[in-house]
């Protein structure tokens, strides 16, 4: 049939999607030379493929999310590796967990690093995996969504409500795609999916409702009984979602600081999520606009400051040095940042003018570190309020730091 004058010989062509750099690049080369497996897991569609790909573009890629993959690394290992000798990347590595014995042998005939790089989101299952088998030769990187020190500006910056609502999954940051559809897709798609796969959830809706009472809790004590009774489930199972949901690095929990390393695994933790973006589309805010009127937007800023915390020590390689202080009494400073022997306390403020009693709880622990006689390094001299404002501030010896310098306050901390 000929075609009508007019008719397009060829698709449209796809917009490119452009690429931002990402602060844990650095980091990956460097474990790239020092180990024989490097590991990078972190959230669904925080960029994990797009990063190792990006920086190996020589490299072997095979994903055993296709299922002539996968089945082929299950019911032949060794000839899986023999295809792949090295300087290969696999994706989404845990679905064979089989193959991580394999891969032992494979990197030990020869001590070179940068053989092979594994990417994955969930957690649970890749560390349980290589910490057995590949002790001593893999570096392990979590990857988060990305910091506004990541994402380039013109001359028109997003304000804070915006930074908030729209997150920072690749997809909304740089591809522009509207927060509040992706985010949806996002929850049925990924995080849903994720938790059928590992627990067999039936009742969608139950799930969807224990979301959404997970992010009405941000930045509270956990109850998990409380949670298990409004979500209609029990406490075993709240339990388990919430144990699921944090190794996906969907949310994550902050325990209380105590002088006693030992207590801080027992006591009480606090709840957050891995991004503002997910988390806004959780308590259903619609827009920026939206937000700034919430009853939670506090708690959104506060959460979001966890975040940069993160992804500051995630993005080059260690483990985030973080809790928060909390007494019988009811005194409370949001994070304590331990860092080179050294307390680090960090009050989060969502206000845009700096008032007297933003700096009262770092001054009463202050004050409860000197009656204490607590040695110099370990006290709450080096306590910051970070504010919903523009400019910052010092109010005898404290700092108030502007929302859009944290990235600067926190390379401080880290030394």
């Amino acid at each position: 049939m000929a075609l009508e004058p007019g008719y397009p010989m060829t698709a449209p062509a796809l917009p490119v999607r452009p690429y931002l750099d990402r602060t844990i690049a650095a980091t990956f080369r460097e474990r790239l030379g020092q180990f024989q497996v490097v590991v990078v897991t972190g959230i669904r569609q925080a960029g994990k493929t797009t990063l190792v790909r990006r920086l190996l573009p020589d490299w072997d890629y095979v994903t055993l999310e296709d299922l002539d993959q996968r089945r082929f690394a299950d019911q032949d290992p060794r000839g899986f590796l023999a295809e792949h000798p090295g300087r290969t990347i696999i994706d989404e590595f845990q679905r064979v967990p089989a193959l991580t014995s394999y891969l032992q042998g494979a990197v030990d005939r020869t001590s070179n690093p940068g053989q092979y790089v594994l990417t994955g989101s969930q957690s649970y299952l890749l560390q349980s995996q290589v910490s057995q088998s590949l002790a001593g030769r893999v570096a392990l990187l979590v990857l988060l969504p990305f910091s506004p020190a990541e994402v380039p500006h013109g001359s028109a910056r997003p304000g804070l409500d915006a930074v908030l609502f729209r997150g920072g999954f690749p997809a909304v940051v740089a591809w522009d795609l509207p927060p509040a559809a992706w985010y949806s897709s996002y929850v049925s798609t990924y995080v849903e999916r994720d938790v059928r796969q590992v627990l067999a959830v039936r009742d969608l809706i139950q799930f969807q409702t224990f979301l959404k009472l997970v992010a009405a809790r941000v930045g509270q004590l956990l109850n998990l009984s409380s949670l298990a009774v409004d979500a209609a489930i029990s406490v075993p199972t709240a339990r388990q979602w919430l144990s699921v949901l944090e190794a996906g690095h969907v949310i994550r929990r902050v325990a209380p600081w105590f002088e006693n390393a030992g207590k801080r695994l027992v006591k009480t933790p606090k709840l957050y999520f891995a991004d503002t973006g997910l988390l806004c589309r959780l308590l259903g805010v619609e827009s920026p606009s939206d937000l700034a009127r919430h009853p939670q937007r506090g708690a959104v800023f506060e959460n979001w400051v966890l975040t940069e915390i993160l992804k500051a020590w995630h993005h080059r390689g260690e483990d985030p040095p973080v809790w928060f202080w909390r007494d019988t009494e009811g005194h409370e400073v949001d994070f304590l940042v331990h860092r080179a022997g050294r307390l680090h306390p960090i009050e989060v403020k969502a206000g845009t003018t700096v008032q007297p009693d933003f700096f009262k709880g770092l001054r009463y622990l202050a004050a409860q570190d000197a009656a204490r006689g607590v040695a110099h390094g370990e006290s709450a001299t080096d306590g910051v309020v970070v504010f919903a404002g523009d400019a910052r501030q010092t109010r005898g010896g404290l700092s108030a730091v502007p929302w859009r310098e944290l990235p600067v306050a926190l390379d401080r901390m880290r030394g």
